[in-house]
């Protein structure tokens, strides 16, 4: 008997390491060694820094420490990702033995009719025990370690979930924080456009009044004084929902807060000469799809080792008495053995679950897969926006210089009596659009390098000497999920 309790503990041991996971491969999309729109020199690499310091702004530096502070959406993040880490834990439980300590204290009464009762058992006696049961589940199949694997795999990808809302949170901030100072500079063109017309309104009012000008000349100049002004009051608009936006990210009251307005346009900041498309590893979005494709896989072994037999090995020792004499040794007490569930039949539910585990991992390789290419495609929409950006803004700064000039020479023409009014309009109306729209402009080349930055998975760095870099797409190991399933030949 000993000697069969034993060879079944050895078979135990030996089929300890089998598990039913797939072999873990996931779809690799062919990437180019470099995206369209950058130059061969000078790769990027990630940054480990904030990556909005690079534009180089203290009030926005301020404004981001204070989304990390106490922005709500961030916070209900942690908290949802600290949720997965203690389920992971829970899971983690499942490879270790059982343990509780029990014990009651009771006072009995039978009844006189009871079936069976003999002569001699009392009517009222007490029932007193203390002991311990332990259990534990043989993972012959390595059940317990798939669904630990996979609980694992799905708090790494909670954490990458984590820093994708914190990246997230941080671009859709400095994006607000953008535009708003895009705004405050097209106010102060506006203002001073303002001031340009007033004077131009007054001149009209006097060549009226000295009998050579007409009455249009002064509806003209009024209308287009007018004109400015609503254009201010609608910046002024569009300012304050993105000041309350902004309020919201830094977890404030909108009521009371304010962005004070720059003396100077935000600079551009320093660009990449080159994107390397493995760095699209270090996205959280990426490293999300592929941990949750992971666990998918874990989930598939789990699946199929539900059709085979599940052992538990039972132990359960204390001491029990009628009184109180519990720790006489006549009265200890003990249990142990092993349980075997043997699934014989379900009507085909253990097969759905397994339909359902490798459709799920199907769904999440294919997420993957989609999610890499997206982030390519986003990475090569930004590079593609910043290069045309750049040259249409060198455009649009010549064309402006042209048009100011040409609303000068107007003015001065029509001051000497050698132009109409209308040319006037037409010119400084000319100047006022070009200019908008050069800093509209590098409004929208900021907001793109935001966007490569997101893109990205935060920014980069530019290495002196840059040393060749190899694609690889494959995922990042598995770490203790892998080495938990690791199986034993």
């Amino acid at each position: 008997m000993k000697a069969r309790l034993w060879l079944m503990g050895a078979i135990a041991l030996a089929l300890g390491g089998c598990a039913f996971a797939p072999r873990y491969a996931l779809p690799t999309p062919s990437l180019s060694a470099k995206f369209k729109d950058a130059t061969a020199e000078g790769a990027a690499l990630p940054a480990d820094e904030d990556w909005w310091r690079s534009f180089n702004d203290a009030t926005l530096d301020n404004l981001q420490a204070q989304v990390d502070a106490a922005n709500p959406d961030l916070a209900a993040a942690i908290a949802s990702n600290a949720a997965q880490q203690a389920r992971a834990e829970a899971a983690l439980s499942g490879l270790l033995p059982n343990v509780d300590a029990v014990g009651h204290v009771t006072a009995n009464r039978q009844s006189n009719n009871r079936p069976l009762r003999s002569a001699n058992q009392p009517t009222y006696y007490g029932d007193n025990l203390i002991g311990a049961k332990a259990s534990y589940e043989v993972d012959i199949w390595g059940r317990v370690r798939d669904i630990a694997s996979s609980a694992n795999a799905t708090a790494e990808a909670a954490t990458d979930a984590l820093a994708q809302a914190r990246l997230e949170l941080h671009a859709e901030l400095a994006r607000d924080y953008i535009e708003l100072r895009g705004l405050d500079d097209e106010a102060k063109l506006i203002s001073d456009t303002i001031g340009i017309y007033r004077s131009a309104f007054d001149l009209t009012k006097s060549r009226l009044a000295a009998q050579i000008a007409s009455p249009v000349d002064v509806d003209r100049a009024q209308a287009q004084l007018s004109s400015a002004e609503a254009q201010g009051s609608d910046l002024a608009l569009r300012r304050a929902a993105l000041e309350n936006a902004i309020a919201a990210l830094v977890g404030q009251s909108a009521a009371s807060f304010t962005v004070a307005r720059a003396a100077r346009p935000l600079p551009l900041p320093a660009r990449p000469r080159a994107v390397p498309a493995d760095v699209l590893r270090r996205r959280p979005d990426v490293a999300e799809a592929e941990r949750l494709t992971a666990a998918a896989n874990f989930g598939v072994g789990a699946a199929r080792a539900n059709f085979f037999p599940r052992v538990t090995l039972i132990a359960l020792g204390g001491t029990q008495d009628t009184g109180f004499r519990l720790f006489n040794p006549g009265n200890t007490l003990g249990a142990i053995g092993p349980t075997v569930d043997l699934p014989l039949f379900d009507a085909g539910l253990r097969q759905a679950e397994l339909d359902i585990a490798k459709a799920g991992f199907t769904e999440a390789a294919e997420t993957y897969r989609s999610t890499v290419l997206r982030s390519v495609k986003e990475v090569q929409d930004d590079l593609s926006a910043l290069r045309w950006l750049a040259a249409e803004q060198r455009q649009s700064s010549t064309a402006a210089a042209a048009a100011r000039r040409a609303a000068d020479l107007s003015l001065t023409l029509y001051r000497d009596g050698a132009s109409s009014y209308l040319d006037v309009v037409t010119a400084q109306s000319t100047a006022l659009e070009a200019e908008r729209l050069t800093i509209a402009l590098h409004t929208r080349e900021l907001e793109s390098d935001v966007g490569l930055m997101l893109a990205l998975g935060g920014g980069w760095t530019t290495p002196p000497e840059p040393a060749p870099r190899t694609i690889d797409v494959t995922p990042p190991p598995v770490q203790m999920a892998r080495e938990l399933t690791r199986a034993k030949p």
